[in-house]
Parts: C-alpha cells; sequence; structure tokens
C-alpha cells in the first residue's frame, strides 16, 4: 500500500501571517494522522517562513506516524535532523531564497557531498531518500551515494497530464522502473493532486508514499480536511 505524507509547511505559512497559534501546527498534523494519514511531512527552510525549527522538536515528540524532514542538507539542516531523528529525511537542492522545490539534484555531479551526508543519516538509523527529477542517470547516482529511496520530482507529470496524461506519465514510469531495479525505494511528490493522483498510482503501483501538501490544504478548505485525507487515501488504493 502506498502511504500518504502530508506536507503541513502550508498550515504554518497561514500560521505565520497573522503571528500567534492559529492555526496550530501540532493540532493539524494530529489531527492528519486521526484522519488517515501514514505520516507527516515538513520542510524547514533556513528563514523559518513556514515551518520553524521549534515546530519540528514539538512535533517529533508527539507523531504517531512516519515523521519525514526535507530540506537542502546545510550544516544547520543536517544538525537538526540528526537531533531530532526523524523516520525518514529527504534531501532536496533547494536555494534559500526558493519559492519551492523546482528540481532534483544532479546526483552525478554531487555525488561525493551526497554520499557524505548519506552516510552521516543511515550512520544514527535514519532513512534517507533523495530528490530527483525523472531520470535514469539521476536514480542510478542515488543509489551509488547509498540513497534508501528516491523521491520523484513530479511537477513536470502535474504540469502535462491534462494535454497527455499517458505521455506525461511515462519518463516516471520509467525512472521508477530503474529504481525498483537498483532495490530503491520510491517516493513522489509536486503538486500531485486529486486531479492526477490515481492515474499515477495506477501507472506507478509500487510506489511507496507520496508526500502532498499545498493541493490537499486547498482542497480541505472546501471539502474539509477529513474528507480530503480520505479522498487522497482512496487515489492510493
Amino acid at each position: 500500500m502506498t502511504r500518504l505524507s502530508v506536507n503541513i509547511n502550508k498550515v504554518a505559512t497561514l500560521r505565520n501571517a497573522r503571528g500567534g497559534n492559529n492555526p496550530d501546527v501540532v493540532k493539524v498534523a494530529l489531527d492528519c494522522e486521526a484522519f488517515g494519514a501514514d505520516g507527516i511531512t515538513v520542510h524547514p527552510r533556513p528563514d523559518e517562513r513556514h515551518i520553524r525549527r521549534s515546530d519540528v522538536y514539538a512535533l517529533k515528540a508527539v507523531l504517531k506516524t512516519e515523521f519525514n524532514i526535507e530540506g537542502n542538507p546545510t550544516p544547520d539542516f543536517i544538525d537538526l535532523v540528526l537531533k531530532v531523528r526523524p523516520h525518514q529525511v529527504t534531501l532536496v537542492p533547494d536555494a534559500p531564497d526558493q519559492l519551492t522545490s523546482n528540481a532534483g539534484w544532479d546526483t552525478k555531479a554531487h555525488l561525493s557531498f551526497l554520499t557524505e551526508v548519506l552516510d552521516a543519516f543511515k550512520e544514527e538509523g535514519i532513512r534517507t531518500s533523495v530528490f530527483v527529477n525523472a531520470d535514469a542517470t539521476m536514480v542510478e547516482y542515488a543509489a551509488k551515494a547509498g540513497a534508501d529511496r528516491v523521491e520523484l520530482y513530479t511537477e513536470p507529470y502535474a504540469s502535462g497530464y491534462a494535454a497527455d496524461a499517458e505521455d506525461a506519465v511515462r519518463p516516471f514510469v520509467e525512472a521508477a522502473k530503474v529504481a525498483r531495479s537498483l532495490g530503491l525505494g520510491l517516493n513522489s511528490g509536486h503538486d500531485l493532486s486529486l486531479a492526477n493522483l490515481e492515474y499515477y498510482h495506477r501507472c506507478i503501483p509500487w510506489l511507496d508514499e507520496v508526500s502532498i501538501g499545498h493541493a490537499l490544504i486547498c482542497d480541505a478548505l472546501y471539502l474539509g480536511l477529513k474528507r480530503t485525507i480520505e479522498e487522497y487515501k482512496r487515489c492510493l488504493i
């Protein structure tokens, strides 16, 4: 069964826009778990424009499902992850001023760096995932670096889905097959939604996990959080 990890960054963005603690990030995360989410994802950026370091510690203390921390492995990020020791860390190559992640790692060019960082996390028993484009070479070098999983960056699939779903998903299926042949676990995320998730999962049914935030939180404004999580889970059956 493919697991649904809810990215709660947007909840923190809403809280930070007004100050105070409304909405309560920790309560929302616990509600997501209660409503059927299989995990919680956060992406603490250096400027703390959404998730704060204090949120990460607070969540670690109470979550009962899988906790995934994603981000650019700067020294501060590495230190945070090693202290918190989540179930999974996902390495994302985003610059501090990026609005959102918009590309995967060049795992060939950064092989030595990624190997060193992944080794440090694996020594502490933290499962590792590397964010990559749907490219066989990038998947192969993630495996060489020692990653446990790759997370396919799915924005190109989401962008092309309406025009030609079969064509849009093709490179992702090929990359997913390469990952499976190398013994890598497989995650996916970015712009997956109720509109395109079911087809993506049907084409790649061996997915371990999808991480979804922006679309899911937007849907929850109309459907409510409980029903929204149920709808996303139905796409993964």
